[in-house]
């Protein structure tokens, strides 16, 4: 059986093949939560809904997705093609995919629409909802926090990619959120930190039960935007730039070990 680390490995491959292909962009953050995306979709139960906030990451969802045979794995030729309206670069509601993300901030307030849905049909089943560190500044991040911990949401876990870095800069420049674990405790959420590459650590905050039973739980991953591919980390560049042959290469052999 692979495992998850093997299987990241894959995807990071399979995305770079995509990106490049399609001379796409977001490589960067995409490969920044390709070890979280993992295993959430290999781990969660298929009767669990995965939203994802920060939609630009669309290339290791459709990867994960084909993985799983949910999708084609043919269908992954077909990202971000000329004249393409389903395998785009941000995500729209498809198979295996319940919401559109892209626009900034909206995904966690969906997760709550979701999950208070769930609890008011007795479905004991999970929201799990990716969203990026940039994706906070929204209001309506806020608002949903209020409104899942009114409403005692323990079936909620949002994922919040920390890799440091939004399309304009550093989100501590931008807009500084810190401290957020203090901020979602303030709210009434249970807290976990975790190293967001780390995917022992990362199921064990996914899938442990709730401390506290009646709480939302938020899990602030640590990453790093770019990784995997040493010119890329770290570095905001690939958040929009499109891959040069050399760097193509290059990325390639780093992944290939």
């Amino acid at each position: 059986m692979v495992s998850m680390v093997e299987l990241a490995n894959k995807i990071r491959k399979t995305v770079l093949e995509m990106i490049y292909k399609a001379q796409s962009s977001h490589i960067g953050s995409c490969f920044s939560c390709i070890d979280l995306l993992t295993v959430i979709y290999m781990k969660s139960k298929p009767e669990d809904k995965i939203l994802i906030s920060k939609g630009w990451v669309a290339a290791p969802v459709y990867a994960l997705l084909a993985e799983k045979g949910i999708i084609p794995k043919k269908d992954l030729e077909r990202y971000c093609k000329e004249k393409e309206k389903q395998y785009i670069g941000l995500l729209e509601p498809m198979k295996g995919v319940s919401f559109a993300g892209g626009s900034m901030s909206m995904g966690i307030a969906a997760g709550v629409g979701f999950a208070l849905a769930k609890k008011l049909n007795n479905d004991k089943s999970r929201v799990y909802v990716l969203e990026s560190d940039g994706g906070l500044n929204g209001g309506i991040t806020w608002e949903a926090a209020a409104i899942a911990a009114h409403h005692r949401l323990d079936n909620l876990i949002v994922i919040i990619d920390m890799n440091g870095l939004q399309a304009m800069g550093s989100t501590s420049d931008i807009l500084n959120m810190e401290p957020l674990r203090d901020k979602w405790k303030s709210f009434g959420w249970e807290v976990r930190e975790v190293n967001g590459h780390n995917h022992i650590t990362i199921e064990q905050a996914l899938f442990y039960p709730p401390l506290y039973k009646g709480k939302p739980i938020v899990i602030l991953a640590k990453t790093i935007k770019g990784k995997g591919v040493s010119f890329m980390e770290n570095d905001n560049l690939y958040h929009y730039k499109n891959l040069t042959a050399k760097e193509y290469l290059l990325a390639k052999k780093e992944l290939n070990g």
